[in-house]
């Protein structure tokens, strides 16, 4: 079922945003979102404007609210044997899909064969994410980013009879619908379905569409699971009859249930054989169903959004029932965008300038620029300054304890990132306009200058971009509009450069693409032994070279190694993989091959790949082998892992248990720790929290571990890892009175076998994100030996004792002021001697006298002290220009303008500002006196030939 499908020949005007020129078109352009391949609504429906006439209706007043509508649901199916499962993260584990886009996500896995199912059936409520189609969010009556996916999914239970059985059946008996008003669609060639609709339910034919392969046939990809779809619409006309009905009209029908029939898989030739195990995937739009049970023209005017659109409605003083359709559309897509950000904030996305964290920035910036479009000034508490945002989440909170109770205990870090980012944007985006109207009015002089079409660079767009939040598409527009164009191709550059400097590298084990089916059936899970030993013997169990399986593998090769049980420890849990060695003997007992490895990873569930190179000998598929993993390396893995657990509950110990977890490496020689907070942590903040977790060390506590339950996991306090995914069963690692969280990792026994914690460093890594580097066990010694050597010499050099290094660098510091203010003092005397000698050279213009000259290498301070002497020297009315190269690339540029020529109207702050972006920068100051600087000096002379030109032709203008 898609919840926000959309014609692409759809047309929707883009709303009009802010009142200054550019800030009008700063939309947010959301790029469409990767994914996992689901049925496309017919290019036939079009997204209907909804009318002004549309009575609103009273969402809470009746009998089905949302939460009642989910309820029914779920229980529905778990009184026929289903699992009800939570939802899942709006972050997926799939790499593959950029966030969670259909309640089956979680499932993907095991409906690809990858998995094993854990429950035969299971039933969820699964909170999902879209934005390939915002730009009709508001102006439609069913288009979301944010909605709710009600599914039952089986794993080789049931199969078609059964699912379209009961789902006739909870539509008609527990929620009531009129069976005259619902139709059915199904795959063309789908006779089985027809027959059960019509034969067993008893839909009448001519209320059964048969629809083609691009609306109901669901594929997975090129090749894998694939079948046919059948969807039920609810008809808000029946008297129009049957005769005709376009199932894509959105004005008469609207799909709320759609069915997958996964019963075949696609073959590399396009020919489809029947799968072995059956599976149904379903999903039932709970907006939908709810604007049809609660009576409302539109998705968002039912209890699950429109209490949302209430209180915006109320802060910007409207009412939403007499509102026109601008404000009401505006009110929407507050009202949805909202709910996005919350629950997107909740799971730990944090607005920034890549990845989700883009998503997220631009929707807020979108509810931001509306809200104050439509009127919203204030926090709504009084304060006329401050954020609006926080008053709307706290209402989408408020609806959030049946979907995601975790929203709740997060409440104080998503309202204030919300606030954060709220007021931060209004800020950015005023110093954003100002530099790109710079920037466009450079690329037009410059271009003037030597005869070129107006440019912007990729570097400046990409800094606009990056620094202030413009997206590409907006730059692009704006410049346009001045005749500027915009340098595409260098942009991509600097955001590929951008993409290499801050992601992380990381590698995604895959047995082969064309055979890992058959690898799947013939391979068991391996069998983790490494809690408990570091050495095993083992079984191979398949070898892979460059990804295609191999029977054996000779000296000199890389390869990765499916063993039937392993010491080794896959990476996982942010936890590298372990290193080591695989020793093949003979017969005789004698070493006949020896594997180093250097790298574990889990593949399809939980086979462990172990990646390293035959360093003697070969090794044959089928043949025993003797693991070793490396002890010295483990320690320090487990080492880090268990100092990081540490970390964190003196993070939340220090700074507030609202600060949560966004990340983590855990190395053989340190560990890095990345965390939600809003700012840099102070020196005493990170010794408060060196010293809790040296004092946890020398406390010399026996760790706890235990496999336990999820939930009895969760109700005991147990914190979730970040990043990783749990079954029903979970280890869980405690450190008595400190720390206990959900880790499949390795850790140490007891706490004393860290030896000593020592924070590295601590700093920002994106908006809203730190990052802690610290190391611990051996490195922490080596760390701390390092750091004493280096004040042993540093001492050694200046000639003091430890405890007085910092006084004596202090002193040498002062010294050092004092000779650079000294020298300074002598450029500007220097300066100022130069200057005399220009006074002479001063020209005339309409009796005013005018110096404008390139003063060579003469710093910022030196110029100013020259312009200041010559105005006074020249006499009223003077105007003097000077410019300098002090090198490392960089331009001064000052202008000094007697009383006399201000009194003419011109200014000085504005004069020389214009000069300067000539020099690829700016600048200004007061009328009299202004200071600016760039970064081309080799545009100086031609600069100041421009600034002489300009201001006898404005000294003469202002005379005449």
């Amino acid at each position: 079922m898609e919840a926000a499908a959309l014609s692409p020949t759809a047309a929707s005007r883009p709303l009009p945003l802010l009142s200054t020129a550019p800030a009008r078109r700063l939309q947010a352009l959301l790029p469409p979102l990767p994914l996992f391949p689901r049925r496309r609504l017919r290019p036939s429906a079009r997204p209907r404007v909804e009318s002004a006439t549309h009575e609103v209706g009273t969402a809470s007043s009746g009998e089905w609210s949302g939460g009642a509508i989910r309820r029914r649901f779920l229980d529905f199916y778990a009184a026929r044997g289903h699992k009800i499962l939570p939802s899942s993260s709006l972050v997926p584990d799939d790499p593959t899909v950029f966030l969670t886009i259909a309640g089956m996500l979680q499932f993907k896995p095991i409906f690809l064969g990858k998995e094993p199912r854990r429950v035969p059936c299971a039933t969820t409520s699964q909170k999902c994410i879209r934005t390939n189609d915002i730009e009709n969010v508001g102006r439609t009556t069913r288009h979301q980013t944010f909605f709710e996916m009600l599914g039952n999914f089986s794993f080789g239970d049931y199969f078609k009879k059964e699912a379209i059985t009961w789902a006739w059946e909870l539509t008609t008996k527990e929620f009531g619908l009129p069976p005259e008003r619902l139709w059915i669609s199904v795959f063309e060639d789908d006779d089985e379905a027809f027959s059960i609709w019509h034969n067993e339910v008893g839909v009448p034919k001519e209320r059964i569409k048969r629809l083609g392969e691009e609306d109901n046939f669901w594929t997975s990809g090129a090749t894998g699971p694939c079948g046919p779809c059948s969807e039920i619409y609810y008809d808000f006309y029946p008297e129009k009859g049957s005769s005709d009905a376009d199932l894509g009209d959105d004005s008469r029908f609207i799909e709320f249930y759609n069915l997958v029939f996964m019963q075949f898989n696609k073959k590399d030739d396009g020919s489809l054989e029947p799968l072995k195990q059956k599976n149904i995937d379903t999903g039932m739009g709970l907006e939908r169903m709810a604007r049809i049970l609660q009576k409302v023209p539109n998705n968002y005017e039912t209890d699950l959004i429109f209490p949302i659109i209430e209180k915006a409605a109320s802060m910007a003083i409207v009412s939403y029932s007499t509102a026109d359709d601008a404000m009401k559309t505006n009110l929407k897509i507050i009202g949805d965008h909202m709910r996005a950000v919350v629950y997107l904030i909740s799971d730990g996305v944090i607005p920034s300038n890549i990845g989700r964290g883009y998503v997220v920035r631009r929707l807020i910036r979108r509810v931001v620029r509306t809200g104050r479009l439509i009127g919203i000034r204030g926090d709504g508490h009084g304060n006329s300054e401050g954020a609006f945002l926080p008053s709307l989440a706290e209402v989408a909170i408020g609806l959030s304890m049946e979907i995601d109770p975790d929203v709740e205990s997060r409440r104080k870090s998503i309202l204030g990132e919300l606030q954060r980012e709220e007021l931060r944007f209004v800020q950015t985006l005023e110093r954003g306009e100002k530099l790109l109207d710079e920037l466009l009015d450079e690329a037009l002089l410059s271009a003037g200058n030597n005869g070129s079409k107006p440019c912007l660079s990729g570097k400046d767009v990409f800094l606009l971009y990056d620094t202030y939040g413009f997206p590409l598409e907006i730059t692009d527009e704006i410049a346009g509009e001045r005749g500027v164009s915009v340098d595409i191709k260098g942009f991509d550059i600097e955001m590929e450069n951008q993409r290499k400097q801050s992601q992380a590298a990381h590698n995604v084990v895959k047995l082969s693409v064309g055979n890992e089916t058959e690898i799947v059936k013939s391979i068991p899970d391996t069998e983790f032994l490494g809690y408990d030993s570091l050495s095993a013997t083992a079984v191979v169990k398949g070898l892979l070279v460059n990804g295609n399986p191999v029977s054996a593998v000779s000296e000199g090769s890389d390869v990765e190694i499916v063993l039937d049980r392993t010491p080794f420890y896959a990476e996982s849990g942010g936890q590298v993989g372990d290193n080591g060695f695989l020793y093949v003997y003979g017969e005789d007992a004698k070493q006949k091959a020896v594997i180093e490895i250097n790298d574990v990873q889990k593949s399809l569930g939980n086979i462990f790949v172990h990646k390293g190179t035959i360093k003697q000998g070969s090794v044959e598929v089928g043949k025993e082998i003797d693991a070793a993993v490396d002890a010295k390396l483990r320690q320090g893995a487990k080492v880090h892992h268990t100092a990081t657990h540490l970390l964190q509950s003196a993070l939340k110990s220090v700074i507030g248990a609202e600060t949560s977890q966004a990340g983590s490496l855990v190395a053989f020689d340190r560990l890095r720790f990345d965390f939600n907070f809003h700012r840099p942590l102070s020196e005493e903040e990170l010794m408060k929290i060196e010293s809790l977790v040296n004092e946890w060390v020398g406390s010399g506590t026996h760790l706890e571990t235990k496999v336990m339950n999820l939930q009895d996991a969760k109700n005991a306090g147990a914190i979730a890892m970040f990043g990783e995914k749990y079954g029903e069963q979970v280890r869980v690692v405690e450190v008595p009175g400190v720390s206990m969280e959900l880790c499949g990792g390795t850790h140490v026994s007891n706490t004393a076998e860290i030896r000593g914690f020592k924070i590295i460093s601590e700093q920002g890594i994106a908006s809203g994100v730190r990052r802690i580097e610290a190391v611990a066990g051996d490195a922490f010694v080596e760390y701390i030996c390092a750091r004493d050597n280096y004040m042993r010499r540093l001492c050694s050099s200046l000639k003091v004792k430890a405890e007085d290094v910092n006084s004596r660098v202090e002193t040498i510091l002062e010294e050092l002021r004092s000779a650079r203010n000294e020298v300074s003092s002598l450029r500007s005397k220097i300066a100022v001697l130069k200057a005399a000698s220009l006074a002479s050279k001063a020209t005339n213009a309409d009796n005013v006298r005018v110096v404008v000259e390139n003063m060579g290498e003469v710093d910022a301070d030196g110029l100013k002290s020259a312009a200041e002497y010559l105005v006074d020297a020249l006499e009223d009315p003077a105007a003097v220009i000077l410019g300098s190269s002090p090198g490392d690339g960089k331009v001064s540029l000052v202008a000094a303008f007697s009383p006399g020529v201000v009194k003419m109207g011109i200014q000085a702050g504005k004069f020389v500002g214009g000069i300067a972006k000539l020099c690829g920068g700016g600048g200004g100051g007061k009328p009299n006196f202004a200071q600016a600087g760039g970064r081309k000096p080799e545009n100086l002379p031609g600069a100041l030939e421009k600034a002489r030109d300009e201001i006898v032709a404005a000294i003469s203008s202002k005379s005449s």
